[in-house]
């Protein structure tokens, strides 16, 4: 994707995160500190049903447009999912699991992006 286009895809996800009532979303631009993306989107819910539920929403809704994932991790235990769509990559906490892993500090040298 051009970065335009991952831009757009990382405000669907966060459209359907909110969709199915995630919470304390963070949309991170890590293009200029990694080649690993574009973007992040770190997301929680407040418990492993919730998180799966947000999991399937954005892969459903993905696949209606066209857009397949490279991976999906962590669906199992829904407490720590793992969407990979190549440029946007998406995690999505139980709210334990953020708190212990703070991926917001550990990529602190990114810019945070308001949607």
């Amino acid at each position: 994707m051009k970065k335009e286009e991952s831009r757009e895809f990382a405000v669907q996800v966060k459209d359907w995160i909110e969709d199915k009532n995630g919470k304390d979303i963070v949309v991170i631009d890590i293009g200029d500190v990694s080649d690993l993306a574009d973007y992040f989107i770190i997301a929680s819910g407040t418990s492993e049903r919730q998180v799966g539920a947000i999991a399937d929403n954005i892969e459903e809704k993905a696949t209606e447009m066209g857009v397949e994932p490279k991976s999906i991790e962590g669906l199992r235990t829904g407490r720590w999912v793992l969407l990979d769509y190549y440029d946007v990559i998406i995690h999505l906490f139980h709210e334990e699991e953020r708190d212990f892993y703070n991926l917001e500090k550990l990529w602190k040298d990114a810019k945070r992006v308001e949607l």
